[in-house]
């Protein structure tokens, strides 16, 4: 009995494991005065834009270039209100309830918040 729990156990944990390899939306949570903001796996302050339509992206070339697209890998799964879009370009990024999610080139720190409010347009995203 004991010989058949154990491969069953494995088998059990590899399964596990290989749910666990799909790549999750990658942010957490940091405070900041601004209030409780979604940041990047380095800590850097997430972005969303408004000019940007609903799932789709209008922050390209020049504009890429100061605030980062968040990029999703291939194989990244939605979860929650974290989703997966595809820009113009075809590449994969994140959204967090339909609004694309950038970072700010001149956030040179763990949560700095300097793009909030940056032509009126870009803001942090608060954690709920």
């Amino acid at each position: 009995m004991i010989r058949f729990a154990l491969p069953a156990a494995a088998g059990a944990l590899l399964a596990f494991s290989t749910l666990g390899a799909f790549a999750a939306a990658p942010v957490s949570t940091a405070t900041t005065p601004l209030g409780t903001i979604y940041v990047d796996a380095n800590g850097m302050t997430l972005y969303t834009f408004d000019n940007d339509a609903p799932n789709k992206s209008n922050c390209n070339d020049n504009c890429a270039t100061n605030w980062p697209p968040l990029a999703a890998a291939a194989d990244a799964v939605p979860e929650g209100d974290w989703t997966v879009i595809n820009r113009d370009d075809g590449s994969p990024m994140w959204a967090y309830q339909g609004k694309p999610v950038y970072l700010w080139v001149r956030d040179t720190a763990p949560g700095q918040t300097t793009g909030d409010g940056v032509g009126g347009v870009w803001h942090v995203i608060p954690a709920q």
